[in-house]
């Protein structure tokens, strides 16, 4: 990848075809650059000794000075050469504008890898091929071959297509959108997606990005690492194309997970577990970006309309209902009957406000502040249409005035011609989102929602499950390798159900029965009535081949039940293996039924199913989708996405689920597929819930025969893009004086923990850590410090029981430099009551050695000139310090030579 600071922000750019032709690449990216601030240029073209007046080189060899950025704009069959002297001669990264790439076909794909081929040898961070190139507004940098500059602001956009995404930046700079950076990544065949997400997390002029994405995301564990980073503190909108699947070549349909997790779903999983804002229409890209910097975010989804034309007012709200926002409900004691006092009887007195076509200023900035004291409004959203009776430019300073009492957003649709115009834009200096129509600004606060419970899911303090952090697996893992060696891929239901077992999934009590007598032992046994189901391996769904007979009360129709299950299967599928029945007790009385089940999607790993289950499950296709690891926050998340969840509280008389015993199974169940990347497939369905309790009666897994055949991976958890907990680093330890401490990695479940601690130590400790005085320790502190990304950044903690209680007595973290240089930041903060035992010692050691493993060349942090004991601790582990200030003391470890 590269130095993509030297990319982004290059002193010296070489322009590697340039020349005086009108209407080509090469003049038009020269152009540009030449303008481009006080930036040395070197244009390239040994056909010309001159180009506008400037000196050219024959090659990029012959340069006099090193190249930060060398711009490719010549035909594609000479850029692989041009490439490979580009790295002889140093230059620091490329952009390569030429098409005819691998979406020219075979031999462009070719020319690619050829390009990569090469590049190994030089590691140039490069963008494109095929791609429009790069700007930076604030920085005066524009390396494209567009004619247009756009406005300084601060949205940053980042697209993979040259076509589309050159209309919506067009659009964009019409719009007079300003931006911090625009990125063409074309073909992305090095720089990607996640790359340059993580460049603009530390970037001061980017506040949101903007991302528009026609490909696949490119490497899917960098991007989601950095856009996990980025989006708790700043927006992200995405605008993709949906993927259209024709029903040809849909995929293999071998369970109801595998059938209903397409990709549209998994690819919005993905985002809402990210916390990215995904837009459906084009229109929305910009606006979405403006209005999730806001000042003013909506609390909840109940939203306040008020307008001088009753027909938009209603389809407003029309729009709003369907789209999952509510109506505010106005207080009927204040809000109703403050209104009254000024609004004409006729008025509605209700939600959407229709405040009459008279309404002057006064009546329309009345009324929207009175909304907005409203306790049952999260949001208001004011439309005007022009009536002659308010002048758009005055109610504008009028809103603009109501706005500022406020802490709630207030959204405004200004409907009409260019006497309009003046007004939005008004409103808009003053950062009160303004649009043409009704039906946008609804769209508007809809995204202001999504993106506040993407937040919400980001920073919520997950409750502690009681479930075993390392359920014993070796004895699973075995059943998979002589699954496997008998090239039988689909476990049977008895070997299925040992999974679930071990993962703490209640289980309906069965036996497996090879021949009828065994059958009527185990029911016996069981206990009437029960169910038969065929046991073969061929088999997925069995009630489409007459495979399951329910409600078997007795020995005679137990015999008839048999003889039914073999001869149905015989008439429908004659080929299969029948191993024999499974006899299961029945349950009488289900209350619900639900389908919790898993698959591997082929770009994204591992994603969970959970919905509506029963026979009727891919009619219904109520269900949501998510990714592992699930926490109990998620799993009640995910849950909550489903319409049955609304059934589960209780529904028509029928006992509510136990939702805590359900957020305990999906934890459980994400464990289990976090633990086996063997799983191709898995059903449990039903998972039914009787009398408020769930148990599984049926699962079904299926093995994927390509882990078992590579049995290693580079990665732990190579089915997986989020980083599960890292239990390889729970230690035991003991501090000098014998005290028990557990040392591991912090969790978001912490916050708790982590608080008491924070709060008890010394303000003198507070400062040594924080290196400043702190008198709140806020959630947000928390946030960021427990909800980590265990790929980017670890904290380990140090904690004690007494009593049975848990404390945290120490917290060592390291913040890992993710652009590439190589460095980690520490930082370690132990108890009072506990200092001078030792603790301090153990946790710099852990994340050295955590350091060290992660291939860091150098382990740094800073410490107070005062905080004699840690400087002492640090010289004694071999690092050497530095005066960087009068109050701090960088020291520092190379781990690299």
């Amino acid at each position: 990848m590269g130095n993509l600071q030297k990319l982004f922000n290059p002193e010296t750019i070489a322009v590697i075809g340039a020349t005086e032709k009108e209407g080509t690449f090469g003049r038009a990216v020269l152009e540009n650059v030449l303008t481009s601030g006080d930036r040395k240029v070197y244009p390239v073209n040994p056909n010309r000794e001159t180009v506008l007046g400037n000196p050219c080189w024959s090659e990029i060899g012959a340069v006099p000075g090193p190249v930060d950025l060398a711009i490719i704009a010549t035909p594609a069959a000479t850029v692989p050469g041009v490439v490979d002297a580009c790295g002889r001669a140093g230059v620091g990264g490329l952009i390569i504008i030429a098409a005819g790439f691998r979406e020219a076909g075979a031999e462009g794909k070719r020319l690619e890898e050829e390009i990569l081929r090469i590049n190994a040898a030089y590691g140039m961070g490069i963008v494109g091929p095929n791609c429009l190139g790069i700007m930076r507004p604030p920085l005066n940098l524009n390396a494209t071959f567009l004619r247009d500059n756009p406005d300084a602001g601060n949205i940053a956009f980042i697209s993979d297509a040259g076509s589309f995404g050159r209309t919506l930046l067009d659009w964009g700079i019409s719009s007079h959108i300003g931006f911090s950076m625009v990125v063409s990544l074309g073909s992305a065949i090095d720089v990607n997606f996640g790359d340059v997400i993580e460049f603009l997390a530390d970037d001061p002029h980017t506040k949101s990005i903007i991302l528009y994405m026609e490909e696949v995301v490119g490497n899917v564990k960098r991007f989601v690492s950095a856009v996990r980073g980025f989006a708790r503190y700043k927006p992200v909108i995405l605008l993709k194309p949906p993927i259209l699947i024709l029903e040809d070549e849909d995929y293999v349909r071998l369970t109801h997970s595998g059938a209903m997790a397409r990709p549209e779903r998994v690819y919005d999983a993905l985002f809402r577990r990210l916390g990215v804002v995904r837009v459906r229409e084009a229109q929305d890209l910009f606006n979405a970006a403006g209005v999730l910097f806001s000042r003013n975010r909506p609390k909840g989804p109940r939203l306040a309309i008020i307008s001088n034309a009753n027909g938009i007012g209603i389809i407003a709200a029309k729009q709003l209902l369907t789209s999952g926002g509510l109506l505010a409900e106005l207080s009927k004691e204040t809000t109703i009957r403050a209104m009254d006092a000024f609004i004409p009887p006729c008025w509605n007195r209700r939600n959407p406000v229709h405040i009459l076509r008279n309404a002057d200023t006064p009546r329309y900035a009345e009324a929207a502040e009175i909304c907005l004291k409203d306790p049952g409004v999260d949001g208001l959203l004011v439309i005007y249409t022009p009536q002659d009776f308010a002048q758009p430019e005055e109610l504008a300073e009028a809103l603009i005035a109501a706005a500022a009492k406020t802490d709630k957003p207030l959204l405004t649709a200004w409907m009409g011609g260019r006497e309009m115009l003046r007004g939005r834009e008004l409103m808009a200096e003053k950062g009160i989102p303004a649009y043409e129509t009704a039906e946008a600004a609804v769209r508007a606060y809809l995204y202001m929602i999504q993106y506040e419970r993407n937040l919400q899911l980001l920073q919520e303090t997950p409750a502690e499950l009681p479930l075993d952090e390392a359920p014993p697996k070796n004895h699973l893992k075995a059943l998979i390798r002589r699954s496997c060696r008998e090239t039988c891929f689909i476990l049977t239901e008895e070997d299925s159900r040992k999974f679930l077992h071990n993962y703490g999934i209640p289980v309906i009590p069965s036996r497996m029965a090879t021949t009828l007598e065994e059958a009527m032992a185990a029911a016996r046994e069981i206990g009437y009535p029960v169910v038969l189901k065929v046991a073969s391996p061929d088999i997925i769904f069995r009630q489409d081949v007459g495979g399951v007979v329910t409600a078997i009360d007795c020995e005679k129709t137990l015999i008839t039940a048999h003889h039914r299950i073999l001869d149905g299967v015989r008439q429908f599928t004659p080929k299969s293996t029948v191993r024999g029945v499974t006899v299961q007790k029945m349950v009488e009385h289900i209350d619900y039924e639900l389908i919790l089940g898993a698959k591997k999607d082929r770009h994204f790993g591992a994603v969970i199913l959970f919905g509506m289950g029963g026979i009727g499950v891919e009619l219904f296709r109520d269900f949501s989708v998510g990714l592992p690891p699930l926490n109990q926050t998620l799993a009640r998340r995910l849950m909550e996405e489903t319409r049955v969840y609304r059934m589960l509280q209780g529904f028509r008389g029928k006992t509510p689920a136990d939702i805590r015993q359900l957020e305990k199974i999906l934890v459980g169940f994400s464990r289990m597929i976090v633990d086996f990347p063997e799983i191709r497939e898995m059903d449990i369905n039903p998972l039914a819930v009787c009398q408020g309790k769930a148990v599984a009666l049926d699962a079904r897994i299926l093995l994927d025969h390509g882990v078992y055949q590579e049995k290693a991976s580079a990665s732990a958890y190579p089915h997986l893009v989020i980083t599960p907990y890292p239990t390889r680093y729970v230690t035991p330890w003991r501090l000098i004086d014998g005290t028990e401490v557990i040392l591991r990695p912090i969790r978001p479940e912490d916050e708790p923990l982590e608080h008491e601690m924070l709060s008890t130590v010394s303000a003198e400790t507070l400062r040594s850590r924080f290196y400043q005085n702190l008198k709140h320790i806020s959630h947000a502190m928390h946030v960021r410090s427990c909800h980590i990304d265990y790929d980017r950044e670890m904290a380990i903690v140090a904690e004690i029981r007494t009593d049975q209680k848990k404390r945290l007595i120490g917290i060592g973290s390291l913040a890992i430099d993710t652009n590439g240089g190589g460095t980690g930041e520490f930082a370690v903060i132990v108890h009072d009551d506990f200092g001078g035992r030792g603790l301090a010692s153990k946790l710099l050691d852990v994340l050295i050695g955590i350091a060290a493993e992660r291939g860091l060349k150098e382990f740094y942090g800073f410490v107070e000139p005062t905080n004699g004991r840690m400087t002492a601790l640090c010289e004694k582990l071999g690092m050497t310090r530095r005066r960087v200030s009068e109050d701090l003391v960088r020291v520092s470890l190379t781990l690299e030579g």
